[in-house]
């Protein structure tokens, strides 16, 4: 039976078959098409190293509600030559629990230079960088940035995205000028239409208004 469920999966995600979704979620691409993606936990390019469990497909899922405001919020930037890049939305307690694990194995350090090289990997529970719920699972939260629709690049925020440390602090004051201007347009933007930034991490937002305030969700991404 396991066999055949398998096969299934396959064959679905070959056809670009998806599944039905939980009520209130939906697909962003099939919201607005015109917002870049770039699912960093679907692939190695992350702070692990390798793709995160839980995430079987390259798409992402978000509730309705806040795929409509990202909605509204790209049309606005579209005229200003700007898009949105979305590097992850509803992520399932799953990838949370690989999160967990990980960050108990003290001697997996391989992208240590380039996300954390000034943290101590057995801080970063303490740090608030690893924790064992995120509000991602609830499904209205975003990490995301801006691009440049002339040059398809990403502005320059002063620092990667999920990198743990100071640099990453929206307010953080050693960055240029230009970057200070990218973080606030970003911030701006989001605040203004219904969005609560993240205290820690310049990429973060939650809808103010979520519909899943106290559910943590754990259907797959596919």
């Amino acid at each position: 039976m396991k066999k055949w469920l398998l096969i299934l999966t396959i064959l679905f995600s070959s056809f670009g078959i998806s599944q039905n979704l939980p009520n209130n979620f939906v697909y962003l691409n099939d919201f607005d098409a015109s917002i870049q993606t770039e699912l960093r936990y679907y692939t190695n390019h992350n702070f692990i190293g390798k793709p995160i469990n839980g995430y079987n497909n390259n798409c992402v899922i978000i509730s309705k509600p806040a795929a409509k405001k990202l909605q509204i919020i790209q049309q606005k930037l579209l005229k200003d030559n700007l898009s949105l890049k979305i590097f992850d939305a509803y992520r399932p307690q799953t990838a949370v629990n690989h999160f967990v694990k990980w960050a108990k194995i003290l001697n997996d350090t391989v992208m240590k230079q380039q996300y954390y090289p000034n943290v101590a990997k057995s801080q970063l529970f303490n740090l608030g960088y690893i924790a064992s719920k995120s509000g991602h699972s609830r499904g209205s939260t975003v990490d995301l940035t801006l691009v440049d629709l002339q040059t398809n690049k990403e502005l320059d925020m002063g620092s990667s995205y999920d990198f743990f440390g100071e640099v990453s602090h929206p307010f953080y004051k050693n960055i240029t000028s230009e970057q200070k201007k990218n973080r606030f347009l970003l911030r701006n933007i989001m605040i203004n239409n219904g969005f609560i930034p993240y205290n820690n991490e310049w990429w973060h937002f939650t809808l103010k208004n979520e519909p899943f305030p106290k559910t943590y969700h754990n259907f797959m991404v596919e």
